[in-house]
């Protein structure tokens, strides 16, 4: 299967996120790595296998193997991050704010790829993941370096349809059985 494969698989309840998907890939501004990146780390974070299996191929095909290794290490590093630091920002007692996290993140520093793409690509990881914490801290280093609310907004309306879809193709898989 491919991108049209997979939205031929979305129910017709579900026009929308079909209609979305198709949109927020097929129409975007964003330049292929940043997309295509932002796609992958997004799939991955949605834990879609059907999603994944599907978009994978297609985000390998337009992606340089450093920038497909760095979006599957956005997906892996931010899967850790979002639990430790959403946790830290949940807990009432804020003295966990003050100790040393002690966890390995060197991929951050040299992710092996220009640094604004993988940050985009951690943003919209985070925006499935829900860390908050994250969320702030990704988004104003991508403002910083020059990314417009538009762009940085492009990011995570991709993961909201990507999670979208693959909540939606699960659900269908499992009513199927």
């Amino acid at each position: 299967m491919s991108l049209d494969a997979l939205k031929s698989a979305i129910p017709d309840y579900a026009k929308d996120l079909k209609l979305n998907l198709g949109s927020v890939i097929g129409n975007s501004e964003l330049p292929a790595q940043q997309l295509w990146g932002t796609v992958l780390a997004t799939a991955i974070a949605s834990r879609s296998p059907i999603v994944l299996r599907e978009l994978e191929p297609e985000a390998k095909a337009n992606l340089t193997p450093e920038a497909y290794t760095a979006a599957k290490s956005a997906a892996a590093i931010m899967a850790m991050n979002n639990v430790f630091y959403r946790t830290r920002h949940l807990l009432s007692d804020h003295e966990y704010g003050t100790l040393r996290a002690g966890l390995r993140m060197n991929v951050i520093g040299n992710p092996g790829v220009d640094k604004v793409d993988f940050e985009l690509w951690s943003f919209a990881v985070s925006a499935i993941n829900g860390c908050g914490m994250c969320l702030d801290s990704h988004e104003q280093v991508l403002r910083k370096a020059g990314l417009s609310r538009e762009t940085v907004q492009e990011a995570f309306k991709i993961a909201a349809v990507i999670q979208a879809v693959g909540a939606t193709l699960d659900a269908e898989a499992v009513l199927a059985e």
